[in-house]
């Protein structure tokens, strides 16, 4: 529409303007109304909890999404995730809405960055036309898919019968590892001495003692001599005593069946899930397992036809293996016809990998290694080239995880989104983000019950004017520090070479506040994790999702429940378990989780307050049982700050859970209610919530994998607070980070680089962020020159 046209002039379509939301109360939202501007990029910003994912996420993107899935039949509604309605009087104007967040892609073992993308698909088929020797179809080129040969008779739907006699269906499975690049071998010296004999108590697995019935059965099974130490084994005893299938033996005249102590070992230990074991077999089995690479695929995960097949000298297992910059360049390469359009789908989807920032991953990296942002931008991809007009795409923090260097590419790509004609909406922290925004919606003016609200609406120079949190910690700079520690000592790293670290050799000094940093790529994560993480006494906190279903919450996730239940049990003279909405003490009409639901079939689960418990979760028995004055349902809906300060002092005086309500506090999740379901909590609020629960453990080295994510600027302060709180109190904290405030703030830098992937992988400096911003000789010194100048 033009200023000179009346809207009434306007065609009825043209008058779709906005995104309209009424009245939303979603999680802490409190009658939220807002118009978006359709084909805009606008922005969410506010403190961690003010309710931004709850208006984006879990308002318009899940009701678009509901009624995308409603123009379904019932039918095939019954095979979707039933999506129940938000908490909204009315919301017009939407359209189909694309998620693009930070949930890792699944672990499947299985799933790689090409399978997850389809260029594994497209390579399949390049393959199978023009690669030499010529092999099969594309599944012969699947390590997902095995060889099969076949006989019998076939019959068609129609009838027809056919006699088939070794058919043959060639796929790429590599038979030894079934496609999965690595098996699992047992480690014979984990399972017994072979100085010793079995009488000598040579077998060291848990609950094989040599008057048990266990050993008994080796000893008395007669293939073997139990008195000759097993290093004096013959080849055919040592066989029968490792690998011997199942055969019926008499011991003391009782029919009993003896079978190799590996294959014993696999079906009674190694067929379980290693987490439901007991501590002490758990403990056995983690060191008596290796992984190792398939020694015959190299970890290709396929078979020797698929891997003789190669196009311009390079197979489909060298191309999955190459860095995807370089593989971009070989696909560049190959010119024929006949694979015309396929190949400009493939050089695009590479081309579009490099241009996002991930030209530093292979195809062939498992897709549950990537990290969130590194998800976020791989999900990114597959839409960067879509014809698609008019859709609405939604972003989660989309520059987490990225250099300030590569922010700017970001910034980029979602403009090019917004430009074909797309609404773009963006919950983001970082000012570098927020800048581009053609509309800006500021919630707040706290987290949790003090937010919910929207406190600002408009351009960025309104935001800097508007005196809200967000707009008096726009343009905050943090400065260099005037001195730094002094080390206590080093914990030496040489000959690194994980991944792309090239035998790196590198001190990192002890007692002091270490930053590593470095483009996305550049090997950081590998260097830390892979030679610092494993370490006695390294405490590693890393962005790994929190799992808990709905009955989790704080207070079953940090441990505080225990100490609480234990004291409501001590001051009534009754059980601890009658204090646990798992337990004993549940209502029985909801079985303690204070909501019914109810199954519709293909509609959405409905969800009720329960009318016994009124959503209190317990028997209105146990109501009655108090602990300084309040019930186990009235201290469950406290707010951190409110409980740090009640078991602090006075009858509820309970120093065991005022320690952790006092960690919770520290790392700002005062406003969290004890039993807020998990599932509620957002992305920056579960990292600090496994921060606060990790800082209790017994370590003298803490990592921290990006502790900036999900922090609002105003946070960023607190957080360094709290790291100032650790080195001071005799720790030595090591933190993986991009935020500039961060690496100001430290007192020594580790920088890798110069770039991503087999670019990257080695110090190009070590020092104070002094001398790094005095030198400017990387990447990382020129932003942070840049930042503590602004």
């Amino acid at each position: 529409m033009t200023s000179t046209q009346h809207p009434a002039d306007q065609h009825p379509a043209d008058r779709h303007d906005i995104i309209r939301v009424e009245g939303a109360n979603e999680n802490n939202l409190k009658n939220v109304s807002v118009d978006l501007p359709k084909r805009r990029l606008t922005v969410f910003t506010g403190v961690s909890g003010s309710g931004k994912s709850s208006l984006v996420f879990g308002t318009i993107a899940a009701e678009s999404q509901r009624m995308i899935n409603e123009t379904y039949s019932s039918f095939v509604q019954g095979f979707m995730p039933s999506l129940a309605r938000p908490d909204v009087d009315s919301l017009d104007g939407l359209t189909t809405a694309i998620i693009v967040d930070q949930e890792r892609m699944g672990a499947n073992s299985r799933s790689t960055v090409g399978t997850a993308t389809d260029a594994n698909a497209m390579l399949r088929i390049l393959f199978s036309r023009l690669g030499q020797p010529y092999v099969g179809s594309p599944n012969a080129f699947s390590f997902n898919i095995p060889s099969s040969q076949t006989s019998g008779t076939r019959t068609t739907s129609t009838g027809t019968t056919t006699v088939v006699e070794n058919e043959t269906y060639l796929g790429g499975m590599c038979p030894r590892c079934e496609g999965m690049g690595r098996v699992n071998d047992i480690d014979l010296s984990q399972l017994f001495d072979d100085s010793k004999s079995l009488l000598d108590g040579a077998l060291t697995i848990p609950g094989y003692t040599v008057d048990g019935w266990m050993v008994r059965i080796f000893t008395a099974s007669g293939f073997f001599d139990p008195a000759k130490p097993i290093r004096d084994f013959t080849e055919a005893e040592r066989n029968d005593f490792l690998y011997k299938d199942p055969v019926k033996v008499k011991i003391d005249s009782i029919n009993m069946t003896y079978e190799g102590l590996v294959p014993k070992i696999q079906k009674s230990m190694l067929s379980k899930d290693v987490d439901a074991l007991q501590p002490h077999i758990r403990a056995f089995v983690e060191r008596a397992v290796t992984f190792t690479l398939c020694p015959e695929c190299g970890g290709t995960r396929l078979n020797a036809g698929a891997r003789s097949s190669k196009i311009n000298g390079i197979s489909i297992a060298d191309a999955c293996a190459m860095q995807i910059s370089d593989l971009a360049e070989w696909a560049a390469a190959i010119v024929d016809p006949s694979v015309a359009p396929l190949m400009a789908n493939l050089r695009r989807l590479l081309d579009s990998f490099v241009t996002i920032g991930l030209g530093y991953l292979s195809l062939d990296r498992p897709s549950g290694t990537l990290s969130g942002g590194e998800a976020q931008r791989t999900k990114m991809i597959r839409h960067l080239g879509s014809s698609l007009t008019d859709v609405t795409y939604v972003f989660d923090e989309p520059t987490v995880g990225l250099h300030p260097h590569d922010i700017q590419r970001m910034n980029e790509l979602l403009l090019q989104l917004r430009d074909k004609g797309n609404t773009v909406l963006v919950v983001e922290h970082k000012p570098e983000a927020i800048a581009i925004a053609d509309h800006i919606v500021d919630l707040g003016p706290g987290a949790g019950t003090a937010g919910g609200e929207i406190v600002f609406e408009g351009t960025l120079e309104g935001l800097r004017a508007s005196g809200t949190l967000t707009g008096r910690h726009l343009d905050d700079r943090a400065h260099l520090k005037s001195a730094v520690r002094a080390s206590t000592g080093a914990l030496g790293v040489r000959g690194a070479t994980s991944h792309n670290l090239q035998n790196v050799d590198v001190d990192v000094p002890l007692g002091v506040l270490v930053v590593v940093t470095g483009v996305a790529g550049s090997g950081k994560s590998s260097l830390i994790h892979g030679s610092v993480a494993t370490r006695e006494g390294v405490v590693a906190i890393d962005q790994g999702a929190i799992r808990g279903s709905r009955r989790s919450n704080p207070a079953t996730y940090t441990g505080l429940l225990d100490p609480i239940r234990t004291a409501f049990a001590k001051a009534n003279g009754v059980k601890p378990a009658l204090f646990s909405a798992n337990s004993e003490g549940a209502c029985p009409a909801c079985n303690g989780n204070g909501l019914i639901f109810t199954d519709l079939g293909p509609m959405a689960t409905v969800s009720t307050v329960c009318e016994e418990c009124e959503g209190r979760r317990f028997q209105a028995s146990v109501l009655e049982y108090r602990l300084g004055g309040k019930n186990i349902s009235e201290v469950l809906t406290m707010p951190v700050s409110e409980a740090e300060r009640f078991f602090a002092a006075g009858d509820a005086k309970l120093p065991a859970a005022h320690a952790i309500l006092d960690r919770l506090v520290d790392v700002g999740l005062g406003y969290l209610t004890l039993g807020q379901p998990l599932t509620t909590l957002s992305g920056g609020e579960r990292q600090r919530l496994k921060l606060a629960t990790q800082m209790g453990d017994k370590g003298w080295i803490y990592v921290l994998d990006e502790p900036t994510t999900g922090l609002h600027l105003a946070d960023v302060e607190n957080l360094l607070g709290l790291l100032d709180r650790l080195v001071d109190s005799g720790k030595s904290v090591i933190v993986i980070e991009h935020h500039q405030a961060v690496m100001a703030h430290a007192d020594w830098i580790i920088d890798l680089g110069p770039g991503a992937g087999h670019d990257g992988g080695r110090i190009v400096f070590e020092g104070t962020p002094a001398d790094l911003v005095a030198a400017r000789s990387t990447l990382t010194g020129q932003h942070l020159a840049e930042y503590v100048g602004g």
